[in-house]
């Protein structure tokens, strides 16, 4: 039944690494998070969470102030809006000014500091896992101290802003077409012979049963060959 995880524990058993996973988009499908949320506890993993700042509401808010330290929160843009008229869904690209950006960078801080307090860690991840460079100076001069996007996007440099991308997509497509639990345990494998650590990309609010219980599968093969971190611990935030 989980075959398809055999070249991720072949390469676990070789080389220990560490993974981090993120869950995006918290503030959305609040029951379909909760569920998730579960599936982290059963295994006693931790996971940390982007969270939108306009979309979370009091009652998830207290919830996550509850959950203790296997739990991280972090801010996740603004209001997840798309500002592009051209290209690809951007909510901090190329068409927003700096000042335009720090007011929402800025303000959904605000936002998550008085609804979540110091539970917030200071990192920022984009909508869509894209921003520009006057992202990275904006959320550096606020006192962000790491930006998390996929592998994929270039540095941006910026001093005193530290970057930590994830690896793997749970809900990943190949010309189209999402792929299959057997290349995704390749892909997980792939990347744990590279060394860590690795991070693990979810989206709770359009994952189903079928999705949660890989992810159970997959936490399961990870705790007992793995260490498994919060964001937090894999880079000097406290700086």
């Amino acid at each position: 039944m989980t075959a398809w995880l055999d070249p991720l524990r072949a390469a676990l058993d070789e080389a220990p690494v560490t993974f981090f996973f993120r869950d995006d988009d918290a503030g959305w499908q609040d029951e379909r998070l909760r569920r998730l949320l579960a599936v982290f506890d059963r295994r006693c993993v931790p996971v940390d969470l982007a969270v939108i700042p306009c979309a979370l509401g009091t009652k998830l808010a207290r919830e996550l102030r509850a959950r203790g330290p296997t739990v991280g929160l972090h801010q996740h843009g603004f209001a997840h809006a798309n500002h592009e008229v051209e290209g690809r869904k951007c909510e901090f690209g190329p068409s927003r000014g700096e000042e335009e950006q720090r007011r929402d960078v800025e303000g959904g801080r605000a936002l998550l500091e008085e609804r979540l307090g110091p539970a917030l860690d200071p990192i920022f991840t984009p909508p869509w896992n894209r921003c520009t460079p006057t992202t990275g100076r904006v959320i550096a001069a606020a006192g962000f101290r790491v930006l998390s996007r996929e592998s994929r996007a270039p540095r941006l440099g910026i001093d005193g802003l530290d970057e930590l991308p994830v690896h793997v997509d749970w809900l990943a497509h190949r010309a189209g077409v999402r792929l299959t639990r057997e290349e995704l345990g390749e892909r997980l494998a792939a990347h744990a012979r590279r060394g860590g650590p690795i991070g693990v990309m979810l989206h709770h609010a359009v994952m189903d049963d079928a999705d949660l219980r890989g992810v159970d599968e997959l936490l399961r093969v990870v705790a007992s060959r793995a260490q498994v971190a919060r964001m937090a611990e894999l880079v000097p935030v406290a700086a």
